[in-house]
């Protein structure tokens, strides 16, 4: 029985490497499945308890005196129990979180953005102002119908017509 953990442990490690390095090949095979219960068939979390169990069982063996039947049942009620750790605090946040870099023209109005085409009394500059992990530019106008030079730090005080209404932020 040593032997079939050892295997396990070995296999599960292998298997998780590739599943890391090709996890959404393997992933995708259940992604167009209706059935919310098979999240925990993931290969991340099949292949976690696996290992788990190989290398609980060895170390059950070789450091317990427990029988066989004994190492078997703990060994796999640790398997479960990090299976259960890996799915809730791994497979499901990412499972539930989304990244997106879309926007609406309204979440811009309070942002702080720089000027990088000078922006003139009036007519029309560019802005760019950071949204989440990116940045975006801009058509923009001034608010107070004062020029605003290229590096200038302002905010968006409105947005009209997909022309952001920028002031000089005064810090």
């Amino acid at each position: 029985m040593e032997t079939i953990f050892w295997w396990l442990l070995a296999g599960g490690a292998i298997f998780t490497v590739v599943s890391v390095l090709i996890g959404d090949v393997l992933g995708g095979w259940l992604d167009g499945l209706e059935m919310p219960s098979l999240d925990w068939f993931r290969p991340v979390v099949l292949l976690g308890a696996m290992t788990t169990f190989g290398g609980a069982g060895v170390l059950l063996t070789k450091y317990t005196g427990l029988s066989m039947s004994r190492v078997v049942l703990l060994a796999l009620a640790i398997a479960f129990v990090v299976g259960v750790l890996v799915f809730f605090a791994f497979i499901k946040p990412v499972a539930n979180s989304e990244v997106s870099s879309g926007f609406s023209m309204r979440e811009l109005t309070g942002k702080i953005g720089e000027v990088t085409v000078p922006v003139p009394e009036v007519g029309y500059g560019e802005v760019m102002i950071r949204l989440g992990a990116g940045n975006t530019i801009h058509t923009a106008s001034s608010f107070d119908h004062k020029p605003l030079a290229a590096g200038t730090r302002i905010v968006v005080v409105e947005v009209a017509e997909g022309v952001v209404h920028v002031a000089y932020l005064d810090t």
